[in-house]
């Protein structure tokens, strides 16, 4: 039965992959008439990556017995919405990372002022993308994209706090604050999508799905503080040490890495524990939340 859940997950990036290949091709070459900015948002949008939002929406949703023609094009926008983070990210006037995913950042092949359009056209597209599906009905789409609306802003919110703390000593709780924000409003907002596509989810299913989410929203970026210290640049599809190099706050830079993976396993193993009380079997959620626990980047 793991084997099958597992296999799922690949199933599921295949199909965010395959989903997102054929709304750029159609949706972008139909409303931009710019060449060079519809080539910049598939460089980005069709890199190789993880997938691990929209996996993790079509996870919830499966659960909750919503087909996935249903999901498509929410788990379509969680990871464009995450790739304009990324393209932003990189820009050399916030995280200046000059690689993702073993491949040179946007602004490096098109230039800083395209890729920061490019991002622009990621956001709206995203939007975009949940407004004009047929399959989700008017009232579903205000909740959907209200959802989605907020925690893109708190997900810039976060950066912003970011960029504001570098070279500060900051402590633990600044830096929970933040990342709960900038990394884990995304999260959130993946598993949420995929709980809200049913029509008669429960509050209480609701959440239990939150406190999970921003469980393995934290643990998540802890992890890649650790990571980043510990893994090489290869494997990290990206700098190793980019922390460390830009004096950014980090746990393995307040704590140590020991303590450091003692508290993403911690709340990675909160998170599994939480999940024994939704109403569905969660056995999906638990494999995904531990092979998270044992990535590698």
């Amino acid at each position: 039965m793991k084997k099958n859940h597992l296999e799922s997950h690949d199933l599921y990036r295949e199909r965010v992959n395959s989903q997102l290949d054929l709304f750029l091709s159609s949706l972008v070459s139909t409303n931009f008439t710019n060449n060079q900015l519809k080539e910049i948002i598939k460089y980005s949008a069709l890199a190789r990556g993880k997938r691990f939002r929209p996996i993790l929406t079509y996870t919830v949703a499966n659960l909750f017995d919503v087909r996935l023609e249903k999901v498509d094009s929410c788990a379509c926008a969680i990871e464009l919405i995450h790739i304009y983070s990324l393209i932003h990210d990189d820009l050399p006037s916030m995280d200046d990372d000059d690689v993702r995913h073993n491949q040179p950042s946007s602004h490096k092949v098109f230039g800083e002022a395209q890729a920061i359009l490019a991002g622009d056209g990621l956001q709206a597209l995203a939007f975009g993308i949940i407004c004009n599906d047929p399959l989700i009905h008017s009232s579903m789409k205000i909740k959907l994209l209200s959802l989605l609306s907020a925690s893109s802003y708190s997900m810039a919110e976060g950066q912003s706090i970011d960029l504001s703390i570098v070279s500060h000593n900051v402590d633990l709780e600044i830096l929970n604050n933040m990342h709960k924000k900038k990394t884990g409003a995304l999260l959130n907002c993946a598993i949420k999508f995929g709980a809200l596509l049913n029509d008669h989810i429960s509050d209480k299913d609701l959440s239990i799905l939150s406190f999970f989410s921003s469980q393995i929203g934290l643990a998540y970026q802890v992890q890649d503080d650790v990571l980043d210290v510990t893994t090489s640049d290869k494997i990290l599809g990206k700098r190793q040490n980019s922390d460390s190099s830009k004096n950014k706050p980090s746990y393995p830079s307040i704590i140590g890495i020991d303590e450091s993976i003692k508290i993403f396993e911690s709340l990675y193993d909160n998170a599994i524990d939480e999940l024994s009380q939704l109403s569905v079997d969660a056995e999906p959620l638990r494999l995904i939340t531990k092979k998270l626990m044992s990535r590698s980047y």
